[in-house]
Protein backbone atom coordinates (compact mmCIF):
# COMPACT_ATOMS: atom_id res chain seq x y z
CA UNK A 1 0.00 0.00 0.00
CA UNK A 2 1.67 3.76 -1.06
CA UNK A 3 1.97 5.81 2.30
CA UNK A 4 3.48 8.84 0.22
CA UNK A 5 0.87 11.07 2.05
CA UNK A 6 2.47 10.28 5.56
CA UNK A 7 5.87 10.40 4.36
CA UNK A 8 5.56 13.80 2.93
CA UNK A 9 3.73 14.70 6.00
CA UNK A 10 6.11 13.34 8.46
CA UNK A 11 9.08 14.50 6.21
CA UNK A 12 7.83 18.51 5.90
CA UNK A 13 7.41 18.15 9.99
CA UNK A 14 10.57 16.80 10.78
CA UNK A 15 12.32 19.52 9.04
CA UNK A 16 9.84 22.41 10.52
CA UNK A 17 10.96 20.55 13.38
CA UNK A 18 14.23 22.12 13.33
CA UNK A 19 14.50 24.75 11.01
CA UNK A 20 13.34 27.34 12.88
CA UNK A 21 16.24 27.41 15.45
CA UNK A 22 19.25 26.18 13.64
CA UNK A 23 18.89 27.36 10.13
CA UNK A 24 18.43 31.07 10.22
CA UNK A 25 21.41 31.56 12.79
CA UNK A 26 23.48 29.84 10.31
CA UNK A 27 22.56 31.36 7.33
CA UNK A 28 22.52 35.10 8.71
CA UNK A 29 26.03 34.41 10.04
CA UNK A 30 27.46 33.23 6.74
CA UNK A 31 26.00 35.84 4.52
CA UNK A 32 25.78 39.13 4.95
CA UNK A 33 23.46 40.61 2.26
CA UNK A 34 20.82 39.01 -0.36
CA UNK A 35 20.13 36.11 1.80
CA UNK A 36 17.79 33.85 -0.68
CA UNK A 37 20.76 33.43 -2.86
CA UNK A 38 22.13 31.14 -0.07
CA UNK A 39 19.21 29.36 0.88
CA UNK A 40 18.01 28.71 -2.84
CA UNK A 41 21.82 27.45 -3.85
CA UNK A 42 21.73 25.53 -0.68
CA UNK A 43 17.77 24.00 -1.13
CA UNK A 44 18.96 23.14 -4.95
CA UNK A 45 22.02 20.92 -3.76
CA UNK A 46 19.71 19.15 -0.89
CA UNK A 47 17.02 18.91 -3.28
CA UNK A 48 19.40 16.99 -5.91
CA UNK A 49 21.05 14.77 -3.28
CA UNK A 50 17.09 13.38 -2.63
CA UNK A 51 17.07 12.67 -6.32
CA UNK A 52 19.72 10.95 -6.50
CA UNK A 53 19.46 9.15 -2.65
CA UNK A 54 15.45 7.63 -3.59
CA UNK A 55 16.81 6.96 -7.32
CA UNK A 56 19.70 4.71 -6.12
CA UNK A 57 17.08 3.30 -3.67
CA UNK A 58 14.73 2.65 -5.91
CA UNK A 59 16.76 0.04 -7.95
CA UNK A 60 16.55 -2.29 -5.23
CA UNK A 61 12.73 -3.06 -4.82
CA UNK A 62 11.98 -4.52 -1.08
CA UNK A 63 15.25 -3.88 0.33
CA UNK A 64 16.51 -0.76 3.21
CA UNK A 65 19.80 0.50 3.28
CA UNK A 66 21.37 -1.82 5.53
CA UNK A 67 20.46 -4.76 3.08
CA UNK A 68 21.47 -2.89 0.47
CA UNK A 69 25.40 -2.55 1.73
CA UNK A 70 24.81 -5.67 3.34
CA UNK A 71 24.93 -7.47 0.19
CA UNK A 72 28.31 -6.23 -1.02
CA UNK A 73 30.06 -7.11 2.73
CA UNK A 74 30.01 -5.95 6.21
CA UNK A 75 33.15 -4.24 5.90
CA UNK A 76 31.54 -1.65 3.17
CA UNK A 77 28.56 -1.58 5.71
CA UNK A 78 30.85 -0.09 8.69
CA UNK A 79 32.48 2.63 6.32
CA UNK A 80 28.92 3.70 5.30
CA UNK A 81 26.94 3.34 8.44
CA UNK A 82 29.29 3.82 11.29
CA UNK A 83 29.62 7.53 10.76
CA UNK A 84 25.92 7.94 9.77
CA UNK A 85 25.19 6.60 13.44
CA UNK A 86 27.91 8.43 14.97
CA UNK A 87 26.50 11.55 13.33
CA UNK A 88 23.14 11.00 14.62
CA UNK A 89 23.74 10.03 17.86
CA UNK A 90 25.36 13.76 18.17
CA UNK A 91 23.00 15.81 16.22
CA UNK A 92 20.13 14.10 18.61
CA UNK A 93 22.24 15.37 21.78
CA UNK A 94 23.13 18.45 20.63
CA UNK A 95 19.93 19.53 19.17
CA UNK A 96 17.81 18.09 22.50
CA UNK A 97 20.31 20.43 24.69
CA UNK A 98 19.92 23.29 22.36
CA UNK A 99 16.02 23.20 22.37
CA UNK A 100 15.72 23.09 25.96
CA UNK A 101 17.90 26.18 26.09
CA UNK A 102 15.60 27.93 23.99
CA UNK A 103 12.48 26.34 25.94
CA UNK A 104 13.99 27.82 29.34
CA UNK A 105 14.74 30.60 27.90
CA UNK A 106 11.14 31.69 26.64
CA UNK A 107 9.09 30.47 29.75
CA UNK A 108 10.44 27.92 31.67
CA UNK A 109 13.94 30.16 32.91
CA UNK A 110 13.33 28.66 37.05
CA UNK A 111 12.89 24.86 35.36
CA UNK A 112 16.36 22.76 35.96
CA UNK A 113 17.89 22.34 32.47
CA UNK A 114 18.20 18.44 32.65
CA UNK A 115 14.41 18.35 33.79
CA UNK A 116 13.38 20.07 30.37
CA UNK A 117 15.66 17.82 28.73
CA UNK A 118 14.46 14.07 30.64
CA UNK A 119 10.98 15.69 29.64
CA UNK A 120 11.87 15.96 25.85
CA UNK A 121 14.09 12.32 25.61
CA UNK A 122 11.04 10.42 27.59
CA UNK A 123 8.15 11.31 24.92
CA UNK A 124 10.63 10.71 22.22
CA UNK A 125 11.78 7.62 23.76
CA UNK A 126 8.15 6.45 23.66
CA UNK A 127 7.74 7.45 19.99
CA UNK A 128 10.75 5.90 18.71
CA UNK A 129 9.63 2.80 20.53
CA UNK A 130 6.70 2.48 18.48
CA UNK A 131 6.28 0.32 15.37
CA UNK A 132 7.49 2.71 12.41
CA UNK A 133 3.61 2.69 10.81
CA UNK A 134 2.32 4.13 14.57
CA UNK A 135 5.61 6.75 14.46
CA UNK A 136 4.20 7.83 11.08
CA UNK A 137 0.44 7.71 12.19
CA UNK A 138 1.27 10.00 15.05
CA UNK A 139 3.50 12.16 12.82
CA UNK A 140 -0.15 12.68 10.43
CA UNK A 141 -1.96 13.45 13.96
CA UNK A 142 0.59 15.91 14.83
CA UNK A 143 0.68 17.68 11.48
CA UNK A 144 -3.20 17.84 11.57
CA UNK A 145 -3.22 19.31 14.68
CA UNK A 146 -0.45 22.29 15.26
CA UNK A 147 0.53 22.47 11.17
CA UNK A 148 -2.34 25.29 11.13
CA UNK A 149 -1.43 26.89 14.02
CA UNK A 150 2.32 27.29 12.99
CA UNK A 151 1.14 28.99 9.54
CA UNK A 152 -1.08 31.09 11.66
CA UNK A 153 2.52 32.21 13.62
CA UNK A 154 4.08 32.87 10.58
CA UNK A 155 1.81 35.37 9.34
CA UNK A 156 1.46 37.67 12.48
CA UNK A 157 5.40 37.50 12.62
CA UNK A 158 5.06 39.87 9.36
CA UNK A 159 4.26 42.60 11.95
CA UNK A 160 6.93 44.21 12.75
CA UNK A 161 9.16 44.18 9.22
CA UNK A 162 10.65 46.77 7.64
CA UNK A 163 10.89 45.83 4.05
CA UNK A 164 13.90 48.06 3.27
CA UNK A 165 15.97 45.60 4.69
CA UNK A 166 15.23 43.21 2.08
CA UNK A 167 17.53 45.81 -0.16
CA UNK A 168 20.24 44.65 -1.46
CA UNK A 169 18.87 41.83 -3.35
CA UNK A 170 22.09 40.32 -5.14
CA UNK A 171 25.56 39.81 -4.29
CA UNK A 172 28.57 38.96 -5.69
CA UNK A 173 30.12 37.60 -2.36
CA UNK A 174 29.77 33.18 -2.56
CA UNK A 175 32.09 32.71 -0.38
CA UNK A 176 29.60 31.16 2.34
CA UNK A 177 30.23 27.92 -0.14
CA UNK A 178 33.12 27.46 1.66
CA UNK A 179 32.26 27.82 5.40
CA UNK A 180 31.80 24.58 7.60
CA UNK A 181 28.37 25.86 9.16
CA UNK A 182 26.77 26.61 5.28
CA UNK A 183 27.65 22.99 5.07
CA UNK A 184 25.46 22.33 7.91
CA UNK A 185 22.50 24.51 7.65
CA UNK A 186 22.39 22.95 3.72
CA UNK A 187 21.02 19.65 4.81
CA UNK A 188 19.13 20.96 7.77
CA UNK A 189 17.85 17.76 9.39
CA UNK A 190 18.09 14.82 6.44
CA UNK A 191 15.98 12.15 4.96
CA UNK A 192 18.44 9.36 5.75
CA UNK A 193 15.62 8.13 7.07
CA UNK A 194 13.73 7.18 3.69
CA UNK A 195 16.39 4.25 3.22
CA UNK A 196 15.51 2.95 6.34
CA UNK A 197 11.36 2.49 6.31
CA UNK A 198 11.05 0.83 3.11
CA UNK A 199 9.97 -2.33 2.47
CA UNK A 200 7.35 -1.50 5.66
CA UNK A 201 6.20 1.63 4.52
CA UNK A 202 6.19 2.21 0.63
CA UNK A 203 6.26 5.31 -1.14
CA UNK A 204 6.32 7.16 -4.48
CA UNK A 205 10.26 8.97 -4.72
CA UNK A 206 8.22 11.65 -7.10
CA UNK A 207 6.13 12.77 -4.90
CA UNK A 208 8.24 13.55 -1.99
CA UNK A 209 10.62 14.97 -4.45
CA UNK A 210 7.74 17.53 -5.54
CA UNK A 211 6.55 18.26 -2.27
CA UNK A 212 9.91 18.59 -0.47
CA UNK A 213 9.83 22.28 -2.69
CA UNK A 214 6.95 23.24 -0.32
CA UNK A 215 9.76 23.56 2.12
CA UNK A 216 11.24 26.56 0.22
CA UNK A 217 9.21 29.19 1.71
CA UNK A 218 9.70 27.93 5.41
CA UNK A 219 13.27 28.44 4.65
CA UNK A 220 13.29 32.15 3.18
CA UNK A 221 10.47 33.00 6.12
CA UNK A 222 12.85 31.85 9.28
CA UNK A 223 15.69 33.85 7.91
CA UNK A 224 13.83 36.93 6.44
CA UNK A 225 11.64 37.45 9.39
CA UNK A 226 14.34 38.52 11.56
CA UNK A 227 16.44 40.08 9.13
CA UNK A 228 13.39 42.20 8.07
CA UNK A 229 12.41 42.82 11.87
CA UNK A 230 15.99 43.97 13.50
CA UNK A 231 18.02 44.11 10.13
CA UNK A 232 20.82 42.04 8.89
CA UNK A 233 23.70 43.36 11.95
CA UNK A 234 21.34 43.16 14.55
CA UNK A 235 19.63 39.90 13.93
CA UNK A 236 22.98 38.52 13.57
CA UNK A 237 23.77 39.24 17.19
CA UNK A 238 20.90 36.69 18.46
CA UNK A 239 21.33 32.97 18.70
CA UNK A 240 17.87 32.26 18.01
CA UNK A 241 17.11 35.64 15.60
CA UNK A 242 13.65 33.83 14.43
CA UNK A 243 12.25 33.04 17.89
CA UNK A 244 13.55 36.79 19.51
CA UNK A 245 11.57 38.35 16.02
CA UNK A 246 8.28 35.84 17.10
CA UNK A 247 8.74 37.49 20.31
CA UNK A 248 7.79 41.18 19.32
CA UNK A 249 4.95 39.94 18.02
CA UNK A 250 1.87 41.90 20.08
CA UNK A 251 -1.62 40.33 19.94
CA UNK A 252 -3.83 40.99 22.80
CA UNK A 253 -6.87 38.70 22.01
CA UNK A 254 -4.70 35.28 22.18
CA UNK A 255 -4.45 33.54 25.48
CA UNK A 256 -1.07 33.09 25.90
CA UNK A 257 1.12 36.41 27.23
CA UNK A 258 3.63 35.63 24.48
CA UNK A 259 3.01 34.59 21.28
CA UNK A 260 6.61 32.95 21.31
CA UNK A 261 5.36 30.33 24.18
CA UNK A 262 2.12 28.95 21.90
CA UNK A 263 4.50 28.84 19.14
CA UNK A 264 6.75 26.65 20.87
CA UNK A 265 4.00 24.68 22.32
CA UNK A 266 3.63 23.73 18.52
CA UNK A 267 7.08 23.32 17.72
CA UNK A 268 7.90 20.95 20.54
CA UNK A 269 5.60 18.62 18.87
CA UNK A 270 7.47 18.59 15.60
CA UNK A 271 10.93 18.65 17.14
CA UNK A 272 9.90 15.47 19.64
CA UNK A 273 8.96 13.72 16.35
CA UNK A 274 12.61 14.38 14.47
CA UNK A 275 14.30 12.76 17.74
CA UNK A 276 12.48 10.37 17.50
CA UNK A 277 12.33 9.70 14.12
CA UNK A 278 16.90 10.35 14.17
CA UNK A 279 16.90 7.58 17.51
CA UNK A 280 14.96 5.10 15.53
CA UNK A 281 17.28 4.94 12.64
CA UNK A 282 19.90 4.20 14.99
CA UNK A 283 17.88 1.76 16.85
CA UNK A 284 17.65 0.05 13.28
CA UNK A 285 21.30 -0.22 12.70
CA UNK A 286 21.99 -1.74 16.14
CA UNK A 287 19.06 -4.35 15.73
CA UNK A 288 21.71 -5.69 12.46
CA UNK A 289 24.32 -5.71 14.91
CA UNK A 290 23.40 -6.83 18.32
CA UNK A 291 22.05 -10.72 18.90
CA UNK A 292 18.56 -11.02 18.00
CA UNK A 293 17.35 -11.45 22.05
CA UNK A 294 18.44 -8.31 22.95
CA UNK A 295 14.79 -6.41 22.59
CA UNK A 296 14.39 -3.39 20.95
CA UNK A 297 12.86 -1.21 24.09
CA UNK A 298 16.39 -2.07 25.64
CA UNK A 299 18.04 -0.90 22.71
CA UNK A 300 16.01 2.75 23.03
CA UNK A 301 16.03 3.46 26.67
CA UNK A 302 19.99 2.96 26.02
CA UNK A 303 20.23 5.26 23.29
CA UNK A 304 18.33 7.80 24.97
CA UNK A 305 20.46 7.13 28.15
CA UNK A 306 23.37 8.11 26.22
CA UNK A 307 21.51 11.48 24.09
CA UNK A 308 20.53 12.26 27.94
CA UNK A 309 24.21 11.98 29.56
CA UNK A 310 26.24 13.41 26.33
CA UNK A 311 23.26 16.63 26.70
CA UNK A 312 23.97 17.42 30.47
CA UNK A 313 27.86 17.39 29.55
CA UNK A 314 27.69 20.09 27.54
CA UNK A 315 28.24 23.19 29.16
CA UNK A 316 26.47 25.81 27.26
CA UNK A 317 25.81 27.65 24.12
CA UNK A 318 29.15 27.93 23.22
CA UNK A 319 29.85 24.30 23.67
CA UNK A 320 26.90 23.37 21.58
CA UNK A 321 28.12 25.42 18.69
CA UNK A 322 31.69 24.31 18.78
CA UNK A 323 29.85 20.12 18.91
CA UNK A 324 27.63 21.66 15.66
CA UNK A 325 31.12 22.64 13.90
CA UNK A 326 32.56 19.44 14.45
CA UNK A 327 29.24 17.27 13.69
CA UNK A 328 29.13 19.74 9.98
CA UNK A 329 32.33 17.21 8.98
CA UNK A 330 30.12 13.91 9.50
CA UNK A 331 26.95 15.76 8.17
CA UNK A 332 29.07 16.38 4.82
CA UNK A 333 30.27 13.02 4.11
CA UNK A 334 27.10 11.29 5.43
CA UNK A 335 25.19 13.67 2.78
CA UNK A 336 27.44 13.34 0.04
CA UNK A 337 28.78 10.06 0.31
CA UNK A 338 25.81 7.89 1.17
CA UNK A 339 23.53 9.10 -1.26
CA UNK A 340 26.03 8.72 -4.13
CA UNK A 341 27.18 4.89 -3.11
CA UNK A 342 23.83 4.33 -3.28
CA UNK A 343 23.42 5.72 -6.80
CA UNK A 344 26.68 3.97 -7.95
CA UNK A 345 25.71 0.45 -6.07
CA UNK A 346 22.00 0.41 -7.96
CA UNK A 347 23.69 1.18 -11.15
CA UNK A 348 26.01 -1.39 -10.89
CA UNK A 349 22.99 -4.18 -10.02
CA UNK A 350 21.32 -2.87 -12.87
CA UNK A 351 23.57 -3.53 -15.41
CA UNK A 352 24.25 -6.91 -13.58
CA UNK A 353 20.75 -7.71 -13.96
CA UNK A 354 20.58 -6.42 -17.99
CA UNK A 355 24.27 -8.87 -18.52
CA UNK A 356 22.26 -11.93 -16.79
CA UNK A 357 19.05 -11.14 -19.47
Amino acid sequence: MDRSIQVIIVHILIHLGIVFFIFPTTIIDCTKEAHWISILLGFLLHWFLIYIYTKGLSRFEGQNLMDIYLQYGKLLTAIFLLPLFVYLSMLASVTVRAYAETISLVFLSYTPLWATMLLIAIISAFISSLDIHALFRTGVLMGVIFFPLIIFVLCMAFQNVDWHYVFPLWSNDFSFLTNPKYMESTFACGFMYLGFIQPSIRYNRKKILWWSITLVPFYLITVYIPVLTFGEDTAAKFYFPFITAVDTIDITWLMFDRITMFFLLCTVTFFMLFVSLTVWVNTEILKRCLPKTVRTPYIVIALYLLIFIFGIKIRDLREVDFLFDVNAWLHAYNYLVIPFSIYILGWISRRKAAAAV
